[in-house]
């Protein structure tokens, strides 16, 4: 990553398009209100956390351990992020 500057605004784009697309879905389909709101409450919920683990990095005297460290903060966001749209995705094949 090139600063925590863009990690967070990464952190913030790609959490937003989750919850913008379940939003759109929820118009369409307001029965699925509940499962919906669920994969917001736990996006929001990666996205703190995330957050959290960019403003207090761990080893700052190790320049081999934050990188190792803020590698980790990314590839844990591309998975929740992942996850997140699988599980939109198999509402929508649902319908």
């Amino acid at each position: 990553m090139a600063s925590r500057r863009r990690l967070k605004k990464d952190i913030d784009y790609l959490c937003f398009e989750v919850i913008s697309d379940c939003y759109n879905y929820n118009y369409l389909h307001p029965e699925n209100r509940e499962q919906v709101m669920d994969i917001i409450k736990d996006t929001i919920i990666a996205r703190n956390n995330l957050i959290a683990r960019v403003n207090h990095p761990d080893g700052k005297d190790n320049p081999k351990m934050v990188k190792a460290y803020y590698k980790s903060i990314f590839n844990d966001l591309i998975k929740n992020v992942d996850e997140s749209f699988t599980r939109l995705s198999t509402l929508i094949k649902e319908k």
